[in-house]
């Protein structure tokens, strides 16, 4: 079992960056997948980026080459950066793991969750 906590949320202009850690606590890291997901308000959650524990990675539409996903068992934790940032990846970003080695995409498939962290892009 991991209980993931999220951090580096803020607020940022739009253009700039940001990187988010999600460090999970548990015995055996390195044996599940790590992903990320983000909820607007009044918005459904939406698929960001996944890392399995082979190192493939998926992202999603909106945030193909601009952020990178990436992960080090070593210290139990898995990072989004996030790069030329817009006003439209304003959300509470969540942080979710699982265990198996699949790239899974939707929330449902995930059972351990962070609280999430504020991210704010101004124009």
């Amino acid at each position: 079992q991991v209980q993931p906590v999220e951090s580096g949320g803020g607020l940022v202009q739009a253009g700039g960056s940001l990187r988010l850690s999600c460090a999970a606590s548990g015995r055996t890291f390195s044996m599940y997948t790590m992903a990320w997901f983000r909820q607007a308000p009044g918005k459904e959650r939406d698929f960001v980026a996944v890392i399995s524990t082979s190192g493939g990675f998926t992202y999603g539409d909106s945030v193909k080459g601009r952020f990178t996903i990436s992960r080090d068992n070593g210290k139990n934790t898995v990072y989004l950066q996030m790069n030329s940032l817009k006003p439209e990846d304003t959300a509470v970003y969540y942080c979710a793991a699982r265990w198996g080695s699949n790239t899974y995409t939707v929330p449902r498939d995930y059972i351990y969750w962070g609280q999430g962290t504020q991210v704010t892009v101004s124009s």
